[in-house]
Parts: structure tokens; C-alpha cells; sequence
């Protein structure tokens, strides 16, 4: 998982070291989580659901104050011949720069893309009550995980289906621009992917091949990937006609 490697500033590491990571003492008015804690409460959610886990990445930075992982999964039930599989991204902060937040999403294999379609926040503000209610709401998400994955099949189905000209790239890749899904910086970079990809399975000219020129430049920070991939996605599906039902991203508040 090299989106996880090549975050800036974060460093990669075993999971004993996230295990050993030091969690500040709770005040009144901030109860950090252990970044382990949220880590073990996913894994054993996706153990009971049926989910195996294939692989997984773990990173720390600012001093193990805050926490990016990945979960590559899949169930007995996955067909064989996909070129992308489902995953689970993890972060978590002690110094309340960002809540902890789970996001379901896509890694495409060949290249190592990642997007996520849907993002869970827990306690915004690590209030007195997370520890008791997390364990609830991560189980809650991970059972979304298996209707999501059926609306991401129909999603890149589609993106193949749609056939672009290089003026309807160009004019996708600003509107997009426009919707959030990249900075004005990265424009170029985006145009770029799309007439020379650095993977031959993206010279088709559709909106599959545009879609992964986007997550081609956008990978390498987990902070910014879901909202910019959630942006990216509510962009296309309008472009390829699709009104997938799926649950919008989520703040949970812990009172």
C-alpha cells in the first residue's frame, strides 16, 4: 500500500509500534483514544462480519501524535479476476487536530490508487463518552462496508462505460477542479496522467482511465484523500448519470 508510504511527513511502522505509542491522560474537556484502541475495535469488527483482513499499513507522525492506516479487505465470498478491492482507512489524533474517523473506499491494484466513498467521524471533540459509544459506532460502519462495495462495483462499471474526447477530459477535469476533487496545482499534474498514464491498463479513453489520472496524483496524503475522492466520485457519478443511493459522509458526535 504505497499511498500509505508516501504521505508526507509520516512515517511507516509495525503495529507493535502503534501498540507501544504513548496516549495523553484524559482532561475534562479531552479524552484521547489510543490509536491501538481504535485499531483492535476495527479489527475485530471486521472479524465478525466475515471480512478478512489481506493487508495492512500503519504510520505515525508529529510524535505519534497522530495516527493513518490502511486495511485491505476481502470476504470468502470476493470473485476472483477484480482489478480493485475494498479497503478501510483509520486515522485518530491526540492533539485534536482531527477526530477519529473511518473510511470505506477502493484501492485499485495496478497502480495502487486509492478512494474513499464514505467517511464516519467519531467524537469530534474526543468528548467524556467515546470510549463507551465507539465500539457501537465502528461496528454500525463496517456493516455499511458490504452495501457500499455493491454501489463502488456499479460506480466503476459505469466510469468504463462512458467514452471521453480530449475536450470532454479537459472540460471534466476543471468542472472537477470546481468540485473539489483536486487543487489548482495539481490540475496539470491530472492533465498529464490523462494523455500519458503511468499505467497502460488507463490508456482507454473513458472516465475509469480520467478517474484513476485523478488518484494517480491525489495519493500519498490520507488527510485530504476522502474528501477529495468523495468530491472526485460525486463529480463523476453525475457525469455517467449515476444516483447511487449511498449514505453520505457521517459526523458522530459523542456527547
Amino acid at each position: 500500500m504505497t499511498g500509505l508510504m508516501l504521505h508526507c511527513g509520516a512515517n511507516r511502522v509495525e503495529y507493535g509500534q502503534v501498540q507501544e505509542s504513548y496516549t495523553p491522560e484524559a482532561t475534562r474537556s479531552h479524552t484521547p483514544i489510543a490509536h491501538s484502541h481504535l485499531v483492535d475495535l476495527v479489527r475485530d469488527g471486521l472479524g465478525r462480519a466475515g471480512m478478512g483482513i489481506i493487508e495492512e499499513s500503519h504510520a505515525l507522525t508529529h510524535d505519534a501524535n497522530r495516527y493513518f492506516g490502511l486495511f485491505r479487505v476481502g470476504t470468502d465470498s470476493d470473485e476472483s479476476g477484480k482489478d480493485y478491492g475494498a479497503v478501510m482507512g483509520l486515522r485518530n489524533s491526540h492533539d485534536k487536530t482531527f477526530p477519529s474517523a473511518l473510511a470505506f473506499g477502493a484501492n485499485v491494484f495496478v497502480c495502487d490508487n486509492l478512494s474513499f466513498m464514505g467517511e464516519v467521524k467519531f467524537g469530534r471533540k474526543h468528548t467524556t463518552y467515546i470510549l463507551r459509544d465507539l465500539p457501537k459506532m465502528v461496528s454500525r460502519t463496517i456493516g455499511k462496508l458490504g452495501d457500499a462495495w455493491g454501489l463502488q462495483e456499479k460506480r466503476f462499471d459505469a466510469y468504463r462505460d462512458r467514452e471521453l474526447s480530449r475536450s470532454e477530459a479537459h472540460d471534466d477535469i476543471i468542472e472537477a477542479f470546481r468540485a473539489g476533487a483536486c487543487t489548482s496545482t495539481q490540475i496539470k499534474k491530472v492533465v498529464d496522467q490523462w494523455h500519458v498514464p503511468n499505467h497502460s491498463e488507463f490508456k482507454p479513453r473513458n472516465s475509469w482511465s480520467l478517474f484513476n489520472a485523478f488518484t494517480e496524483v491525489l495519493k500519498g496524503n490520507l488527510n485530504e484523500l476522502p474528501k477529495r475522492t468523495q468530491a472526485l466520485h460525486g463529480f463523476m457519478d453525475g457525469r455517467c448519470g449515476l444516483k447511487l443511493e449511498l449514505d453520505s459522509p457521517t459526523d458522530v458526535t459523542v456527547n
